[in-house]
């Protein structure tokens, strides 16, 4: 059995590989920022089955519990206080441009730290693998 037949590592080899994809994609919007007509682009995040799908419901589920009268009452688990809106568009300049440089530059700081999350996430793997093997 290989490292490429392990589904951990396999799953975040994919997802630093569309890290990398999309800082491309967000390089190339920033710099066709004053490119008349240009629009910007993104990439659609990678889907790794349903497991992530199961593992967010049955989360969703889990209320906080009292075991005594003293105790506090958590907040509903499943309502959030913040309101979720989407962008109706994007703002356009007299040029036909649609690139917002402050969005974009947002869009890399969060992917750089998804980046980095898995960079750590790959090489903790690698190393319990190392310790499994008595390698370390």
């Amino acid at each position: 059995m290989g490292l490429s037949d392990i589904p951990i590592l396999s799953m975040l080899r994919t997802r630093l590989q569309w890290a990398q994809e999309r800082q491309r994609v967000l390089a190339e919007n920033v710099a066709n920022s004053d490119t008349p007509n240009f629009k910007p682009r993104d990439l659609t995040p990678p889907v790794f089955g349903d497991l992530t799908r199961v593992a967010a419901s049955s989360v969703a589920n889990v209320v906080m519990a009292t075991t005594e009268q003293g105790h506090i009452a958590g907040a509903l688990s499943g309502v959030s206080p913040f309101r979720s809106s989407q962008a109706a568009g994007y703002d356009v300049h007299p040029t036909g441009n649609a690139v917002n440089l402050e969005e974009e530059m947002m869009k890399v700081a969060a992917n750089n730290m998804d980046y980095q999350a898995a960079t750590a996430l790959y090489t903790r793997s690698l190393n319990l693998f190392k310790v499994a093997l008595g390698k370390k």
